[in-house]
């Protein structure tokens, strides 16, 4: 079992930064691939990043290519999205979700365990 708590989400204007945490309780978090998902208010909640167990292995969606970093340490149980140059487009409530295996995929159905989510909010 793997419980996740975001924090890091606020207000922020256009093209500035916010670094978003996932921290996990359970001593097996490292064996985990991590992901961001994200939900805007009345849309589908969409892929963003994932990560592999080790950290070696990250995907990104095109949308934020370039611009967010995820990142892990798992000595501190803890799962970062770094995002820069942010946009009013990217605000939404944000996510991280846990799945077995060493497979990155973009599929909410593959991720186990979710968080609770953290609004991120940019303003024009």
């Amino acid at each position: 079992q793997v419980q996740l708590v975001e924090s890091g989400g606020g207000l922020v204007q256009a093209g500035g930064s916010l670094r978003l945490s996932c921290a996990a309780s359970g001593r097996t978090f490292s064996m985990y691939a991590v992901g961001w998902f994200r939900q805007a208010p009345g849309k589908e909640r969409d892929f963003v990043a994932a990560i592999s167990w080790s950290g070696a292995s990250t995907y990104y969606a095109d949308s934020v290519k370039g611009r967010f970093t995820i990142s892990r340490d798992n000595a501190k149980n803890t799962v970062y999205l770094q995002m820069n140059s942010l946009k009013p487009e990217d605000t939404a409530v944000y996510y991280c979700a846990a799945k077995g295996g060493v497979e990155l995929t973009a599929t909410r159905g593959s991720y186990l365990y979710w968080g609770q989510g953290t609004q991120v909010t940019v303003s024009s």
